[in-house]
């Protein structure tokens, strides 16, 4: 059966700055190259899903700029359904500016613009409501605002659909937000600025899975990039590793995995670990390529990888 995934969060057009090595502060450095592409967390988080094979829409907002059609379309070429992505005509669209080393690692700056601008008020329109309540998961990150977040995931909470918070970039998320999040899933930097623990062994992992569990939350994954990811429950917790591959871009690596993974999870959970690994999968084919959302693979090439045995040692 097919997952019916809405996605509620950033739309940005991502601009790309290719390096040999970061800068140093106060200095200036050239850039070998310069790409464009889309992105934003959320959008990359909807493409994934849908190039899983989900039943994927959306809930933004963009400028009424060129960069806001070439967004839209963006989505819509993907099999996004974009009914519920508004045109907000006196602010710009959303944008990233990343800068990308040749080791693949990158620093981005993020300009929320039209994100900004989704309210309570966008959520509680009878057409979104339709969109949340006829949806298996909706998956939100902290790009757009979190009071927009919480009216959205209590209308989920009403009509029975699984929440999915990733908290990125790291702030601080409200108790109640919390209350009304079914998975969470952090990275490391993200997941210490939540609990003030930092993971650096095992006894540090069991520590956050417990301190997350104390503040109602029951079914973590905390991806920890080369190393995997950590899976709590509560009678479950483990690290299952990463693929090793040659990274060339890690952007939108995270949002990869969480679309991905989403598209094939049981709204019980019950497969969680099955859809982790398949996650994990999306994710180290889609740090192979350029661009965040350009990289996203689709069901056909993660099942291909699948097929191959790929391991976390001889990728």
């Amino acid at each position: 059966m097919t997952n019916r995934i809405t996605v509620l969060g950033s739309i940005n057009l991502d601009t790309t700055y290719h390096v040999n090595r970061m800068p140093q502060p106060g200095e200036t450095i050239a850039a070998s190259n310069k790409t464009s592409a889309a992105g934003g967390k959320g959008a990359n988080q909807a493409v994934a899903a849908a190039r899983s094979g989900a039943s994927t829409a959306f809930i933004g907002m963009v400028g009424g700029d060129d960069a806001g059609q070439f967004m839209r379309t963006a989505l819509a070429e993907n099999n996004v359904d974009i009914s519920n992505v508004f045109i907000q005509k006196d602010i710009g669209t959303g944008s990233a500016a990343i800068i990308l080393n040749q080791q693949g690692q990158n620093s981005i700056m993020v300009y929320g613009g039209a994100n900004h601008e989704i309210t309570p008020a966008t959520i509680n329109q009878p057409a979104v409501i339709d969109t949340i309540r006829n949806s298996d998961f909706l998956i939100a990150q902290f790009e757009t605002p979190q009071a927009a977040t919480l009216a959205a995931f209590k209308i989920a909470r009403e009509h029975g659909v699984k929440t999915i918070l990733n908290p990125a970039p790291a702030k601080e998320v409200s108790a109640e937000l919390l209350a009304y999040t079914d998975l969470l899933v952090p990275n490391e930097t993200e997941s210490e600025a939540l609990t003030g623990i930092t993971i650096t062994d095992a006894k540090s992992l069991a520590q956050t899975g417990a301190h997350f569990a104390h503040l109602g939350v029951h079914n973590l994954l905390i991806t920890l990039g080369s190393k995997g990811v950590y899976l709590y429950q509560e009678k479950q917790a483990t690290v299952l590793p990463a693929y090793k591959v040659q990274a060339i871009d890690t952007t939108g690596a995270g949002d990869t995995f969480i679309g991905s993974m989403t598209a094939q999870l049981k709204p019980d959970f019950f497969n969680l670990e099955e859809a982790v690994n398949y996650g994990q999968t999306a994710s180290s084919l889609a740090v192979q390529g350029l661009g965040a959302m350009p990289s996203i693979p689709t069901a056909a090439q993660i099942a291909v990888a699948q097929a191959k045995n790929l391991t976390s040692t001889d990728a």
